[in-house]
């Protein structure tokens, strides 16, 4: 395989967070994969609701307009609310996958339903809209929240993460799920030692996510310039956003 430059972006401005993306990236990443993790230098500290997504959105953009310059050759979004997918694909060249898309996908490949445990309960319905808008409803046998911000993944307790693994073990035993997806890009390194552990798959979007772009990349796919995600209209913005024209 060609060497692949992917860029992650962790939406929101928690540079530990970051750093805990960018090692799940690289320990699923090919040999010839660059990983370039970055995240915006404004915008919210955690994404936990539809105005936090909305604010994380533009600096998605302007990660991906950066990338873009660079010559990365795909994007991954690491915020499993997927902020400004269908918008960052339009501004993009290559392709741009966000990790409760390609989460959701891998389980569907490996059983026939999972669960989703993920931070806070808000969060929940949130999963619920994407599940329907990407046609997997029917697939999701339950969704569980830990009831912790996603801050608490990073405040070097471990409280957020045996929350997670009880939770994990509880879909296990409730759900009659074949496979359980972790919904916040802050959990991305725990899904390894839970699959072990628990004996069946716990699917991290973000590796998730890395080896979607990398097939995509080395198939020669790259996001379609053909109907609604061709690149966005030329118009001249004003004000905070000119540096986006």
């Amino acid at each position: 395989m060609a060497k692949q430059i992917i860029q992650v972006i962790n939406p929101n401005t928690s540079w530990a967070m970051t750093e805990t993306i960018a090692r799940a990236a690289r320990a699923v990443a090919a040999a010839e994969t660059e990983i370039v993790a970055v995240s915006p230098s404004q915008g919210v500290p955690s994404i936990e609701g539809h105005f936090d997504e909305a604010i994380a959105a533009v600096g998605v953009l302007e990660q991906i307009k950066l990338g873009r310059q660079q010559g990365v050759s795909g994007h991954v979004i690491a915020c499993f609310g997927d902020p400004g997918l269908l918008a960052a694909r339009e501004l993009a060249q290559g392709p741009v996958v966000g990790i409760a898309e390609a989460a959701m996908h891998m389980a569907t490949m490996v059983a026939t339903r999972f669960s989703i445990v993920t931070t806070l309960p808000r969060t929940l319905i949130i999963a619920r809209h994407l599940l329907q808008q990407y046609g997997f409803a029917h697939h999701c046998a339950a969704l569980h929240a830990i009831d912790l911000p996603v801050l608490a993944l990073e405040d070097g307790s471990g409280i957020a993460q045996e929350k997670v693994r009880a939770r994990c073990i509880q879909a296990k035993r409730e759900d009659g799920s074949g496979a359980i997806v972790l919904g916040c890009g802050g959990m991305a390194t725990l899904a390894r030692e839970l699959t072990l552990e628990l004996g069946l798959p716990v699917i991290d979007g973000v590796g998730a996510a890395v080896k979607m772009v990398e097939s995509l990349v080395a198939l020669g796919l790259s996001t379609s310039k053909h109907g609604d995600l061709d690149f966005p209209i030329r118009k001249t913005m004003t004000g905070a956003f000119q540096h986006l024209n």
